[in-house]
């Protein structure tokens, strides 16, 4: 049988990688909180300015973003509906996608640009369309 029979099959998988994408955001925003200089060091921007005060604080500023992306998928989890989800995931890959420019952009490490952030966005891509298939 093919998943296409069972869309239901799509729409678990989609939730239980969004429940691990949201998970790692989390994690990876807090991250910036407790522990900026590795942080900062494996998002993979080249020549990251020497932690201080000021990019301290925008170091705080991503990880609360990243804190509560992870939070929005885990809200749209549990009152959204699946399509929805899938949508918003589809949205939110821009983001893996946007760190990915950046870092390459930087002069940073290619491969920390498409290994991590690269491939993160296509499998955010690929947890939107099982959802977005799966609830069709």
């Amino acid at each position: 049988m093919s998943t296409m029979t069972h869309p239901h099959l799509l729409i678990q998988t989609g939730y239980v990688l969004c429940a691990l994408i949201a998970m790692a955001i989390i994690f990876l925003g807090s991250r910036f909180w407790m522990a900026p200089a590795g942080a900062s060091a494996e998002f993979g921007i080249a020549a990251s300015p020497p932690l201080s005060r000021s990019f301290n604080a925008w170091l705080s500023v991503k990880g609360t973003r990243d804190v509560a992306s992870g939070l929005f998928v885990i809200l749209l989890m549990v009152n959204g509906t699946p399509h929805i989800l899938g949508e918003f995931m589809l949205a939110a890959s821009l983001i893996a996608f946007g760190d990915m420019v950046t870092v390459l952009r930087s002069g940073g490490s290619k491969a920390l640009a498409f290994g991590m952030h690269g491939l993160t966005g296509v499998v955010i891509v690929a947890t939107g369309v099982c959802l977005i298939v799966g609830a069709s």
